[in-house]
């Protein structure tokens, strides 16, 4: 492709970009949005700091919290402006991308072997099955005497249940595929690995990727619980000092900026696979017409 060809393409994918923005800024979506915030930050300044309701009265008010999370000088030692904010922002991301990623490498295989081969999910499923409703802190003994890092035995515990949802939704993805689909391949010729290739995986592509979405979400509150056990830095192990320490606002803090990580990272994940997927939207377009 030439410089011009390059250029033209950009320009195009630049123009496709701004058209979509537009239009979420015409609908309704992101005015939606915002009263939905204003809903819940109203009740919970009148709930506190007005109206001082039993169930939350010994809770930190919104004015404590945004002054706190502001502060240059923070009274509990955590804000915007302190480094040690950041740095547990960065210890919980490289940890979730880690379990997250080795989640996705085992548990896409894994789940397209389950829903391809009947045999193999003859012997496996019943045990995936046994082990997947077990809780994560019930892991957290074994992962401290198997793994002698602590961080490892974090990373472990976060990897756990990422794997189960993303495999379970592999599984489903692959036996949503539909039959005629498969024996139309296999009238054309193709061998048992091209209709793995060629008709599976696509198939079973809208499914992994949901997987995907609900395995980083799943990814970040194991990873919470595990560094509330066994973590020194991260936001994790910020919410269940504060609480021993009784910080309130600084409770609140970890659990509104793992809110809005946790939301950025399933954002990516989904904003790819809506890249990867271009064929399925212009099939639902198709289909629609």
């Amino acid at each position: 492709m030439s410089t011009v060809e390059h250029t033209q393409a950009g320009i195009q994918r630049i123009n496709v970009t701004m058209f979509r923005l537009k239009q979420w800024v015409a609908s309704p979506r992101p005015y939606l949005m915002l009263v939905g915030f204003a809903l819940v930050l109203g009740f919970w300044y009148l709930a506190v700091e007005v109206w001082k309701l039993p169930r939350f009265r010994e809770m930190p008010g919104l004015t404590a919290v945004v002054k706190e999370w502001l502060s240059r000088d923070p009274t509990y030692g955590l804000s915007i402006h302190t480094k040690e904010y950041y740095t547990h922002i960065w210890v919980s991301v490289w940890r979730v991308t880690q379990a997250f990623v080795l989640a996705t490498v085992l548990g896409v295989p894994f789940g397209l072997f389950l829903g391809w081969s009947p045999r193999f999910k003859q012997y496996v499923f019943p045990v995936f099955e046994m082990l997947r409703p077990i809780p994560i802190l019930s892991w957290v003994p074994l992962a401290i005497v198997m793994f002698i890092s602590v961080e490892s035995a974090v990373i472990y515990l976060t990897f756990l249940a990422s794997f189960f949802a993303t495999a379970l939704n592999t599984m489903l993805g692959v036996e949503s595929v539909e039959e005629s689909y498969v024996r139309a391949a296999y009238c054309l010729g193709a061998k048992r690995w091209q209709v793995f290739r060629h008709v599976i995986v696509p198939g079973a592509l809208p499914f992994i990727f949901t997987g995907l979405q609900i395995s980083v979400g799943v990814a970040w509150f194991s990873l919470v619980a595990a560094e509330m056990v066994s973590g020194q830095y991260g936001l994790g192990y910020v919410i269940n000092t504060s609480y021993v320490m009784v910080r309130y606002p600084t409770i609140v803090i970890g659990m509104i900026t793992l809110g809005f990580v946790g939301y950025s990272t399933s954002a990516l994940v989904r904003l790819l696979g809506d890249y990867l997927m271009k064929w399925r939207t212009r099939e639902l377009a198709l289909g629609d017409q």
